[in-house]
This record gives structure tokens, sequence and C-alpha cells, in this order.
């Protein structure tokens, strides 16, 4: 799909580290998810909050609105998301599209091995917002960028 035609408006990334994480290693992995070329052009906005037990946690977001950017990302999310996950992330698509957005988890441990993988616990959020709205165009949009099966 040519860059001009990207039907996405932005990404949203957001991810926290835990005091028993490595903040590096979570960029790292974070760094693997998203396209090499644009990685050093991509700012995350850093915010040192408090654990329900006093602990520290740094939350990680960005927006992502440069149409390259997204591109490369998609491109790297299709090509590297398992038949698997794509096949769950269909069964389950009314759990992830809403209000012309499709929200992702992805595993922190398997992207810092260089896998994509879907998961729930303590995830790499990722939030794609369309330009268009209905559950349906989204869900067409996904399989023509080999999100979805």
């Amino acid at each position: 799909m040519p860059l001009s035609q990207v039907p996405i408006a932005y990404i949203d990334l957001r991810f926290s580290v835990h005091a028993t994480e490595d903040p590096d290693k979570v960029l790292e992995a974070v760094k693997r998810i998203l396209p090499a070329d644009y990685f050093d052009k991509i700012e995350f906005q850093r915010d040192n909050l408090e654990g329900h037990f006093g602990n520290p946690i740094i939350l990680f977001e960005t927006r992502i609105k440069a149409k390259e950017i997204i591109k490369g990302f998609i491109d790297n999310l299709s090509s590297n998301l398992s038949e698997l996950d794509k096949d769950a992330l269909l069964k389950e698509i009314d759990l992830h599209v809403e209000n012309g957005s499709l929200y992702l988890r992805l595993d922190k441990q398997s992207a810092f091995q260089g896998e994509l993988k879907l998961c729930s616990a303590d995830p790499i959020r990722v939030h794609i917002r369309f330009r268009r709205k209905r559950a349906e165009d989204i869900v067409q949009i996904c399989r023509e960028l080999g999100m979805l099966p």
C-alpha cells in the first residue's frame, strides 16, 4: 500500500518498566517491534510513577504520526505476528476494536527476543487509530495490511 493511502491516523505505544526490570532492556524490546530505520526518530515521554506498594514504575508513551513510520510499524507487525496470533485476534476482534481504533497488547519478553506475540499481562500496549470508524472497515483494512488472515 502506498504511503499516501495509509488509512491510519496515528499509533500510540505505551509500556511500563517495573523496579525489577532494566529500562534499557525494555526499550530494546520495544525497539524490536518498531521499524529499525526510524527508532531514533521516535521520542518517548517518560513519567515516574509509584506502584501500589510504593515501588517505582516508569511509564513510557509515544504517538507516531509520520506515515513512513506507521507503514514500517504495520509492515513489521504484519510480517512478524504469527498466523496463530492473527487467527486469535480475528476470533476476538470485538474485544480489540472500539470507536475507530484497534488495541493490541504485545509481550515484552517475546519482543526482546525479536518475536511479536499477543499477550495480556504487563504488555507493550499498541493503539492503532484508523481514519475509518466502522469495525467492519477496520477488519477489512487489517486484512489488506496483512494483520489479519
